[in-house]
């Protein structure tokens, strides 16, 4: 019997460069809050959390465990095994280790893939064409879901199906003859016209045993280095690490290229619902619902005679003023502004490189660096000395560790902290403030129910990050 419960899977990857200087490799759009108050990834989670829908599955990178795990209990969700990758591997890789993952013990079970980093406005439409592609996905077939189009668009792949679909017929699996890569202008206005084509929205319904077997037809090197990397994977704080050597051997690989473009057992299911990957600025401009002049605002900004524009200003701070701005984007943050026309997402990728080139921290780093006990920004840098915020989480705790080059000086600005320094404990409430001599070993712990809140203050002839020797970790960092 075919089991009835549907396995969310949640791909929480990426790289964070197309939504720059809000998107950066260290803290990618789906953990972003972009159009809203959740970030994407919650906002992914939080649809997938129904009736009928087991516990996610979250596929990531071992640098966003705590950061994944962390938003979905704050947005009061459970997961269920979250797997880590050793690096990105694209797609391909990533799903099949999931659906390994669940093949074992539930080869029936029916997966719905979905990227963390999307935006999809109507959740019953959504479930309705899940539930009208489950028929189809029980019986064998790969199934994926296509968008209608109501533009010609060139940033997105299309789905050709067999016979144009009928327009406003309820959702239903429909025969899929191909998939078309990302067109030209020309080619998707035709497409776009066509009712033949809909959007690849990357949403994918099959049985974990009929992909297990599409990657042992078509990708057969993909799935004896996945199938190796699970078999030897660890588990380390409730997370599974796969294996790092045989998973350094997978081909990096989208599950389109690897697997849906040679099937033969496809179907598509329209879901006529608002859909965005938001792989611009330009995309999310348009989610964003703009006002009457066409502009989309977030933040303290301040639009004077402004047509088509995005500003968006992320630091409270700052008020960001745009005057006789057409079709602009300018993002406005603590330590990088972007300023673009609209429609140069292209170029996005190659501003970022030149940055990289150049060794600026903005090209990777975001200004709030997540740890999984809270996080921090540096408020000040200058020479030999740092000032930085410091939030930990109600029980987190910092490792006991110690500096060569730097002392710090803490002050307790909301919260109890508890700081163990060399071997005697403190307990500091707010205003109370704890000098850190250099090579003195120390931890700092939050024992309360709420945040603690700290102004750091470093001094010395060295400030970097890796100024550090650990002792002891309850995060099992090296």
């Amino acid at each position: 019997m075919i089991d009835p419960v549907i396995q969310p899977v949640i791909l929480a990857g990426g790289n964070g460069t197309r939504l720059w200087p809000l998107s950066r490799p260290s803290h990618p759009k789906q953990f972003a809050r972009i159009l809203g108050e959740e970030s994407l990834f919650q906002a992914a989670a939080r649809r997938l959390a129904a009736p009928g829908f087991a516990p996610p599955i979250v596929v990531t990178r071992s640098a966003f465990r705590f950061l994944a795990t962390g938003q979905l209990a704050e947005a009061g969700i459970d997961p269920g095994p979250v797997l880590l990758e050793p690096e990105g591997r694209d797609t391909g890789p990533a799903v099949l280790a999931a659906a390994l993952s669940v093949a074992e013990t539930a080869p029936g079970r029916l997966l719905l893939v979905c990227p963390s980093d999307h935006a999809i406005a109507a959740h019953e439409a959504f479930h309705a064409a899940v539930r009208a592609g489950a028929a189809a996905a029980e019986a064998g077939a790969l199934v994926t879901f296509g968008i209608p189009p109501d533009r010609p668009e060139t940033a997105y792949g299309y789905l050709e199906l067999a016979a144009p679909a009928e327009a406003g017929a309820p959702p239903a699996p429909l025969p899929l003859r191909r998939f078309v890569e990302k067109p030209d202008a020309a080619t998707a206005a035709r497409l776009a016209a066509s009712g033949r084509h809909l959007w690849n929205s990357g949403i994918f319904l099959f049985r974990a045993d009929a992909i297990r077997t599409a990657f042992a037809e078509h990708a057969q090197e993909i799935l004896a280095a996945v199938a190796e990397a699970l078999a030897a994977a660890t588990p380390d704080l409730g997370f599974l690490r796969l294996a790092p050597g045989p998973w350094a051997r997978t081909p990096a690989r989208s599950l389109d290229y690897a697997v849906m473009e040679h099937a033969t057992n496809l179907a598509v299911v329209p879901l006529a619902a608002p859909w965005s990957d938001l792989g611009s600025w330009d995309a999310v401009a348009r989610a964003m619902t703009p006002g009457a002049s066409g502009n989309a605002e977030a933040g303290p900004v301040e639009a004077v005679d402004c047509r088509g524009s995005l500003l968006r200003a992320e630091d409270e701070s700052q008020v960001l003023v745009g005057i006789g701005l057409r079709d602009l984007v300018v993002v406005a943050m603590r330590d990088a502004v972007l300023v673009a026309d609209r429609h140069a997402g292209a170029a996005m990728r190659d501003a970022v490189a030149r940055l990289e080139a150049r060794g600026l921290p903005q090209a990777h780093s975001s200004p709030r660096c997540h740890r999984p006990w809270g996080w921090y920004e540096t408020l000040a840098l200058g020479p030999r000395f740092q000032v930085k915020r410091i939030m930990v989480e109600p029980g987190g705790q910092l490792s006991l560790q110690s500096h060569v080059h730097r002392a710090e000086h803490w002050v307790v600005v909301a919260g109890t902290a508890r700081v163990t320094l060399d071997g005697t404990a403190h307990l500091l409430p707010e205003n109370e403030s704890i000098y850190v001599a250099p090579g003195a070993v120390h931890r700092l712990e939050n024992p309360g129910k709420v945040a603690l809140h700290l102004v750091e203050v470093q001094t010395g002839p060295y400030l970097g990050e890796d100024d550090i020797t650990r002792y002891a970790d309850a995060y099992s960092r090296g």
